[in-house]
């Protein structure tokens, strides 16, 4: 068995390196990232991805799932790289606030279909995610602090094994792999549809304001001040932002699940902060909450670092306001707490997040700027050490990272158990695989 057999085998595209076309299919979102995969397979639906796992377990292969590229980490060569993003269908059940959701569906769409029943799901910040790899992984988004984990919010999970036989997962049929998929990754087995807990979002207000680089310190302490106090439905980002060709400013992102005048009365500090550049809140449709940040939607070359904060205080925000963010895109600090810090009897590998604040450094990936990029993050880091915990979200991992950076020594002995048993002979590979 070659890897040529591979097209007889399914009804959907493949692609082999000496093929006009699989440089592009192969790409990671990230363009930094490359992936010397063995073959491309665009999966037409949930049979043709069994039909690739029996393939891939015959002929002694390993099979890596990215709907949409994101969240890469270049550790794919010789793997077959699975693409489900033809598996999109969503369907939105009203009275049971739930949507099953294909592997291949994105966060966008969804809203877009929950969004005018006065529903929402558990999203990040970037439309273009896929609902599948960024659940998977936990997910940490807007609604995150009155709702916990995307991954938590799960109810059942369709699969292919490594055996090559699809079934159906939930806390009743398979606690075990249940548990692992939500939060996991995606080591232990392809999943191909998910079934998710949509939440009640009649009214969401929100928008950024943007400030000139000499409103920072005040903008901070607005920062400070509004997260000390925030009720679980208002999310509060602040950035650094100093984009390529344009000058320094500093923003406030923000959503709140309720009515524009609770929000208001929440957000008045903002309001004392002069000399705003842009303000765009205001009553926000579900829909449109991927606008909030507009997160660049087309791949580009970008090198991110995550850290978790014990805290955030004057001394902290000292350090981090003593530098330009200059060669960086972007030092953001998100507010957390909330029901991320309380895991439930049902929770799955995510656990809990007992950090207050998520730190995030982005800067280009382009040659000439990467080294550059990589050593003010490693500077901001060195300079924060006393507040960061040393572990991170799964779903917020960089290439180079492992798994163990994420969970507790209890929980990876329990995913390496799970993987081991489910798929001793490694046909699957996530991103960051728990035996890595």
């Amino acid at each position: 068995m070659t890897i040529n057999d591979l097209r007889g085998v399914l009804k959907g595209r493949v692609l082999l390196p000496e093929d006009d076309g699989f440089e592009q299919a192969a790409t990671a979102w990230n363009l930094t990232i490359k992936q010397p995969v063995a073959a491309v397979a665009e999966a037409a639906d949930a049979d043709d991805v069994a039909a690739l796992v029996r393939y891939a377990r015959q002929a002694g292969m390993t099979v890596t799932a990215q709907p949409s590229g994101h969240g890469a980490s270049g550790d794919v060569e010789g793997l077959i790289l699975l693409r489900t993003g033809l598996l999109n269908d969503i369907e939105v059940r009203t009275e049971e606030r739930v949507a099953r959701v294909g592997a291949g569906a994105t966060w966008g769409q969804v809203l877009a279909a929950a969004g005018p029943l006065g529903l929402t799901g558990l999203s990040g910040s970037a439309p273009g995610v896929s609902v599948t790899g960024y659940t998977l992984g936990g997910g940490v988004g807007w609604f995150s602090r009155k709702h916990g984990f995307a991954s938590d919010s799960v109810r059942a999970i369709d699969i292919v094994d490594a055996d090559g036989e699809p079934g159906r997962v939930s806390a009743e049929s398979d606690p075990e792999l249940f548990w692992a998929l939500r939060g996991g990754g995606g080591d232990f087995a392809v999943v191909t549809a998910l079934e998710l807990e949509l939440y009640p979002a009649p009214a969401l207000y929100g928008g950024r304001v943007i400030w000139p680089e000499h409103r920072t310190s005040e903008v901070y302490d607005a920062f400070l001040e509004i997260t000390a106090e925030a009720p679980r439905e208002l999310s509060v980002w602040i950035n650094r932002l100093q984009p390529p060709g344009a000058p320094p400013m500093v923003t406030l992102d923000l959503a709140y699940l309720g009515e524009k005048a609770q929000a208001e009365d929440l957000l008045t500090r903002i309001d004392k902060i002069g000399g705003a550049i842009s303000d765009t809140r205001g009553v926000v449709p579900v829909a449109d909450l991927g606008g909030i940040t507009a997160e660049p939607t087309d791949p580009a070359p970008s090198i991110a670092r995550a850290e978790l904060l014990t805290g955030l205080d004057t001394d902290a925000v000292e350090l981090l306001l003593a530098k330009p963010v200059d060669p960086l895109i972007n030092v953001q600090i998100r507010h957390l707490g909330g029901a991320l810090t309380e895991a439930g009897d049902g929770a799955g590998a995510s656990g809990a997040v007992t950090e207050p604040y998520l730190l995030g450094l982005l800067g280009l990936g382009l040659p000439h700027a990467a080294d550059a990029t990589r050593a003010r993050q490693a500077e901001v880091v060195a300079d924060l050490k006393a507040y960061i915990s040393g572990r991170k979200p799964y779903t917020m991992l960089s290439p180079g990272e492992t798994a163990a950076t994420s969970f507790s020594r209890s929980t990876l002995a329990r995913l390496r158990e799970i993987k081991r048993a489910r798929d001793p002979h490694n046909v699957f590979r996530a991103n960051y695989p728990v035996l890595g």
